[in-house]
Parts: structure tokens; sequence; C-alpha cells
């Protein structure tokens, strides 16, 4: 079992790669390693390491290689997120994508062609370490592909599925062998029409990747220590396993945070707690990667308020409440094999079909299915998902150890 956190840079946050501080960087790697986590995700600046379609900045990428190495003298693996792309309410795209230059992120040959190649090259800078785990495409870009963005790149599900298996390809082009994968945010699960789909999310990549935030209406509805907030990812994980064509196909809590006011600082630390150990009741769990390492500094403008708190560690490095939860947990589970019994009982999914899941909102938070689950939950019955179109397939049921089926009407009545 992986534990680990989302690098956020104390000095200068991600705008640290304009004033790369080597010294920095070990310093606060130092504080996350003191946890006792074992791997931290990086966030490369698109527009920084490639300013212009065809220049990718070398400097920028032996800064990169840098850190990475850094980290690995500290016993912590790398993980590197290539296009930001989006970041705490920040985009971070070229200007050869923009304004005068503005091209769709993801059918325009040209675009394509340019983030190929700096997929690659990042890749293929780190092929040779031991310690680099892999490339995820870029944090949560399917938001540049359909509302609530004010000005997306629109796409239809197709060109979202050719857009990955290219991108994808190109990673494993630079750095064969290693765990390379996309990672979106919950709309993907949540959001009809959506041109990234859950079926994509499931199936294409190395492993799957959740981003669990209770923001999204979860904790607004079911209250800071509601069931449904403090297994939400959890409930993540499972849904992923709906649309899985292998069974038993790995899942990554790559981000989980305690977003204030919806969790208080005051019951951090528990959320914390409360949501690893849930997550960690999933088979075939990766890991949990928390967001994010480090507070971001005050002395910056115009963040969302609740993206300043987010930090294990304050941003003088201190050790914060959550950070002790998770460093206890990590200690806990250090050298343990991780095998929870398998779930039997499979919760109905029917978002309209398995491609496209055209109804897929009722899998969000105040749906039937989210809502259903929710109260099997508090019934400690554990349960996963099946799709309808799958919910009679003996064989598909018994790969998943599954021996009950029920839908959200069922539950509800029960």
């Amino acid at each position: 079992m992986r534990f680990g956190a989302n690098y956020t840079p104390t000095q200068g946050w991600f705008h640290h790669w304009l004033d790369f501080d080597l010294d920095a960087v070990r310093a606060d790697l130092d504080s996350i390693a003191g946890l006792g986590l074992d791997h931290i995700r990086v966030f490369p600046l698109w527009p920084l390491f490639q300013p212009n379609r065809t220049l990718i900045r070398p400097r920028a990428v032996e800064q990169l290689v840098q850190l990475a190495d850094a980290a690995a003298e500290r016993g912590l693996d790398v993980t590197v997120d290539g296009l930001q792309g989006h970041l705490s309410s920040f985009d971070f795209l070229p200007a050869w994508t923009q304004t005068w230059h503005r091209r769709n992120i993801f059918t325009d040959p040209d675009v394509l062609a340019g983030q190929e190649e700096y997929l690659r090259t990042l890749a293929a800078a780190l092929a040779d370490r031991p310690h680099f785990l892999g490339m995820t495409l870029g944090n949560e870009i399917n938001q540049f592909s359909d509302g609530p963005h004010p000005d997306p790149d629109r796409i239809t599900g197709a060109q979202a599925a050719a857009w990955l298996e290219r991108m994808l390809a190109a990673c494993e082009r630079g750095a064969p062998g290693r765990t390379h994968l996309h990672a979106e945010y919950d709309v993907t699960w949540y959001r009809d029409g959506h041109p990234f789909t859950p079926a994509q999310a499931a199936r294409l990549g190395a492993v799957t990747a959740v981003h669990s935030w209770v923001f999204n209406g979860t904790a607004q509805r079911h209250g800071p220590t509601g069931i449904a907030t403090e297994h939400h990812a959890e409930y993540l994980i499972e849904l992923t396993k709906a649309w899985a064509v292998d069974p038993h196909r790995s899942v990554w809590l790559q981000e989980v945070g305690a977003p204030a006011p919806h969790i208080p600082a005051d019951r951090a630390a528990h959320f914390t707690e409360a949501t690893i150990t849930n997550a960690l009741d999933c088979p075939d769990l990766w890991g949990v990667t928390w967001w994010c390492s480090h507070d971001v500094a005050r002395s910056l403008a115009d963040f969302p308020e609740l993206e300043y708190g987010l930090g294990l560690l304050g941003n003088d490095r201190t050790v914060k409440p959550a950070g002790r939860a998770i460093a206890a947990l990590a200690k806990e589970w250090r050298g343990r094999e991780h095998r929870p019994a398998v779930r039997s009982t499979a919760l109905v999914v029917d978002a309209g079909g398995s491609e496209d899941a055209p109804r897929r909102s009722v899998c969000a938070p105040g749906g039937p299915v989210f809502e259903a689950w929710t109260e099997l939950t508090a019934q400690d019955v554990r349960p996963t998902f099946v799709l309808a179109e799958l919910a009679s397939d003996d064989a598909h049921l018994t790969s998943r150890g599954i021996t009950e089926v029920c839908t959200p009407e069922e539950a509800h009545q029960a």
C-alpha cells in the first residue's frame, strides 16, 4: 500500500519553476519524507516547460530531473503530471494555444504533435530513474473540454478517447513499461454528456485514478461527519469498478483533501483518518496521494479560500494534525499486506449504456445510486457496483465475487 502527497512547493507554489531553488525543494522533500510517505506527484507548468510549440526548454527538463533525483535520495518515488493544465482554480495553457493562436487542445493536429513530443520528452528524461513511477497526462485536463469552464474546447467522446490513447502512447514511447495514466475530476463520473467518460477512465491507462473532493455537494448535503462525506473516496473507488473490464484493475486515490469550511479545521485530522481508513477497505487499491503536501502561502493572492490550508504541513513545513494522522496510517501499514474482503453485494448502476453513460448523473451526490450506496454503507453492507447491462451476467459477477445484486430502489426499501 502506497502513501504519498501531491507536492506543493513552499517557495512560490508551482511558480517555483520560474526561480527554481533546489535547496528549498530538498527542505520540502525532507519534511514530506519525515511523515513516512513513499512517493510524491510532481507538477511541471506546461507554458514554462514548452513556451513555444517547438521549444521544450532543456533547463526546465533538467530541473525536473533534479527534483526527481532529490526525491529519490529521500526514499520518495516520483510520478509526474505533464500538461498543467489546471491547478487550484488557475489555468496554465501556453500562448500557442490561446487568443490569436487559439486552437482546440484536444483535436488540432499541430497542438497534438506538440503535446506528444512534450510528454515523450518528460518521460524519456526520467526513464532511466528506477524511482520514476510514470506519467499522468495532466491534472484534470478534462475541465477544458466542457462546462462549467468559461471557455471550453468542445469535443465528442470519441475525440476524447482518441486524445487519451495518443497521449498515453507518447508517454509509453518515452518511458516504456512505467505506470502511465490519465486523471480527471469527478464530472467524468457525475455529469451527463461530459466527453470524458467512466469507461475511458476505467479502461485506458495502467491504472484508474480518482480525485475525491467533498465540496462537490457531498459535504453540503450530508455534513462534515456524514457517512457519505467520510466514505466519498471509497464510493468513487468502488464506482470505477462497474466500468472496468479487468475485475482486479488497480485504482489510485490520486487526490483527496480536507477542504475548509466544508471540513472544519478542527475536524481535518479525523476526516483524514476516516477517509483513508474507509478507502483501505477497497480491494485493488494502489495507494493514496493526499492533496497536498504544504499549505499555500498567504502572500499569494486570488486563490479560493479553501486552497490555502489543504496541506499536511504548513507553509513553514510544520506538521499539521492531518499530517500526523496520515503519518500514523503510513507507519501502521508499512510492510503490511493489503487484502480486504471481497465486496459481495453490488448496487446496480443504470447510466444508459456502458460506453457514453448518458445518464451518469444518477451516480452524483443526491442521485439515486449515490444515496442508495450511502444507505447500504450505513448498514455495514460494504457495497460495490455493477452496470445494469452486466447485472445478470453470471460470469462477470463470479469474476468479481459478487453474490447479491440490488437496485437503488430495493436498497431504499431495505
